[in-house]
């Protein structure tokens, strides 16, 4: 029998051994369930859905079956009479608490995006143009397929569909190249698997509607953990490279070059550096109109451009005068009745400013009470008076103040930046030039496309249902322009692309529509069984025994930190993420507020961890997709065998984010002041 099947075995043995001694059958029998059994009851249907999701049973309606089967066992041992209809009740009202949900809606949004995004034709180009950029960087392939699937993920968020078409795209370019199948395995599953953490992320949506925690600041902390992430597979595989360079050889001198266009070639006469020829062809050259050596000579000049925006900006920020408050002439909120009277005009009710209220019966006033009020009234109506003239002086004063220092760092920045110009244009040969043209015709839209979408969302412009919204449009339109694209070029086409375009989006929409309603069906269908299940959990007792027992083992919030990680790592070996989010979360989530525990760094880690579900055999579903796609004779060992060492940067990455949390937290306190 195989090593996986004997796996799985063992753990269902290790859980159905206990559930049989300990199960009260004789209180079952009866039917008289006391507090005690209830609460063992609810650790036994825990253990039983672990079980019956490893044999096979869909994961939604197992937990919907078994929280609807344990709690009518409560029920029947309260009143047997109304055990059938509490439970109906119970069913209906968790139903109805998922339907009304607002953050399942980004859901089927982000995933349709995916899909769309998937079809667009834009990831094959963006391979090639990063793996042609990166030749030189020792393992260039695999580093190209961790940057591809970065940016992929934080286009889409779809585990399944990037490591799919990166198995198909990549995988055999590296084994062509003579890549280990170890190596290149391990970086196309450890890079598809970003989609996890970095957003639009769907783990981080179902996370937040687990947990309560707000989906805008989980996308904010998760986006520089998940780049650390992709920064440290890509440094693992360069070091890798260097040390073995026979596990992931060079790419041959041919396969570093891009064909020249005729009027690149023509302008290559003139230089071999392409910012210096274009700029000497700026009067006229043969082969090549005036209107072609401008427009190369704007997108040789971009990088400087989009480096003295951002250097601009920083500057502004950085220098800009903070704002002068000026608060001598605020009065207590109600005394601008005062300020009406003082212009002249008549309060509307005919009172004058501030009545007092009247004296109570047998209340007398004191001598010289009126006279001492007059002085203090005419004194605020002053003030009244003055407020408006005084809110618009303070902006004025500001304004016209002296900006601020330039402050060290502005200057190192600028002496980098400088350098940085200096070295990229100094090898800005007409290679390279094609090369960045080519980044610019694939990273481009996608990265208006993720500014759109993320930037939107984090930056408060929309919420994630809405930015989804747009996402799914954009990705709609990439489609079709790169569909149109792509049949132009196509030999024969003429005027019938645009009709083959027509006819080719309408079945990529129909395909994405119909992949994007069994998703969300799936995700769905997760959160009403996981809330029948949560439910009855807790009505047999289960989260209070929990709660018990690990407040009675005294440990302090790191003790706890490590074993709720712990246990997530484990069970990311036999269950997949979605199992783990929404049955474990809601036992996890109610504690972390005994030992101070930010909801938000907590499912930051667990995001993170949860990147081993799809890494770690036997269930390890990234090693399924690829395998789905890659030649015969790579097989499941192999990718497991390059799986492993991408496990062990996964725990040096939870490592880090726990040693200094701002890696997480520091973008949302900055964005939301948390």
């Amino acid at each position: 029998m195989r090593k996986e099947l004997w796996f799985g075995f063992s753990i269902m043995a290790l859980i159905a051994v206990p559930v049989a001694v300990l199960t009260p059958w004789a209180s079952l029998a009866d039917g008289h369930l006391a507090r005690e059994d209830l609460g063992v009851l609810g650790l036994l249907m825990l253990a039983l859905v672990v079980v019956t999701i490893m044999l096979g049973f869909p994961t939604a309606f197992t937990l919907a079956g078994m929280g609807v089967l344990f709690a009518w066992l409560a029920y029947r041992s309260v009143n047997p009479d109304l055990a059938v209809r509490q439970v109906l009740d119970l069913m209906v009202q968790r139903t109805w608490a998922v339907m009304m949900n607002d953050v399942l809606i980004a859901v089927p949004l982000f995933v349709f995006m995916g899909y769309l995004v998937e079809r667009a034709a834009l990831i094959d180009r963006l391979f090639r143009a990063l793996h042609l950029a990166l030749a030189r960087v020792p393992g260039s392939l695999a580093v190209a397929t961790i940057i591809t699937c970065a940016v992929f993920a934080t286009a889409t968020g779809i585990v399944g569909a990037v490591v799919t078409l990166m198995g198909l795209l990549a995988l055999p370019q590296m084994l062509r190249a003579g890549y280990s199948t170890q190596v290149a395995a391990g970086s196309i599953t450890a890079g598809g698997c970003l989609g996890i953490l970095i957003p639009p992320s769907v783990l981080l949506i179902v996370y937040g509607a687990t947990a309560g925690v707000s989906v805008v600041q989980l996308y904010a902390g998760a986006l520089f953990p998940g780049l650390m992430l992709a920064a440290l597979y890509a440094g693992y595989i360069v070091a890798l490279a260097k040390l073995k360079p026979s596990l992931m050889p060079p790419l041959p001198e041919s396969e570093r070059k891009v064909e020249l266009p005729p009027a690149a070639r023509a302008l290559s006469a003139r230089g071999s550096n392409a910012l210096y020829g274009l700029a000497r062809s700026l009067g006229g050259a043969p082969g090549a109109a005036a209107r072609t050596v401008v427009g190369q000579l704007a997108v040789s000049l971009l990088p400087a451009l989009v480096l003295a925006a951002m250097l601009a900006f920083s500057f502004h920020l950085a220098t800009r005068p903070k704002a002068q408050i000026d608060a001598a002439g605020l009065v207590e909120a109600g005394s601008g009745a005062l300020a009406i009277q003082a212009a002249g005009a008549e309060s509307p009710t005919g009172l004058t400013g501030l009545q007092e209220p009247p004296a109570a019966a047998g209340e007398e006033k004191k001598p010289g009470e009126e006279a001492d009020r007059e002085p203090q009234a005419a004194e605020a109506g002053a003030s009244g008076a003055a407020a408006p003239a005084a809110a618009l002086q303070a902006p004025v004063e500001a304004a016209a103040a002296d900006r601020l220092p330039v402050p060290q760092w502005f200057w190192v920045a600028l002496g980098v930046c400088a350098v940085a110009l200096g070295v990229l244009y100094s090898l800005w040969s007409w290679q390279r030039l094609e090369i960045f043209k080519m980044l610019l015709s694939s990273f481009f839209p996608l990265a208006l496309l993720i500014l759109a979408v993320l930037g939107s969302i984090m930056f408060g412009l929309a919420t994630p249902a809405e930015a989804a919204a747009v996402g799914g449009f954009g990705g709609f339109l990439l489609t079709v322009a790169y569909r149109y694209i792509a049949h132009l070029r196509a030999p024969g086409a003429g005027a019938g692309a645009a009709w083959t375009t027509v006819k080719d989006v309408g079945a990529i929409v129909k395909d994405s529509s119909f992949l994007t309603a069994k998703t969300s069906a799936m995700v769905c269908w997760l959160f009403v069984g996981s809330s029948i299940f949560s439910a009855a959990f807790a009505l047999l007792g289960g989260q209070d025994l929990v709660e018990k027992w690990v407040l009675s083992l005294g440990l302090s919030p790191v003790q706890f930190m490590l074993l709720a990680q712990l246990i997530i790592f484990i069970l990311g070996w036999p269950l997949e993420w979605t199992e783990i989010i929404v049955i474990f979360m809601p036992i996890f989530i109610p504690l972390l507020p005994k030992f101070g525990i930010d909801p938000l760094f907590f499912g930051l880690l667990v995001a993170l961890n949860l990147q081993t579900a799809f890494l770690s055999p036997p269930v390890a579903m990234a090693a399924f997709y690829l395998k789905g796609v890659a030649p015969p004779h790579v097989t499941l060992n192999q990718i497991f065998a390059g799986m492993m060492p991408f496990m062990g940067i996964q725990i040096v990455a939870m490592f880090l984010l726990y040693t200094w949390p701002q890696i997480g937290l520091w973008l949302p306190s900055v964005l939301y002041g948390r």
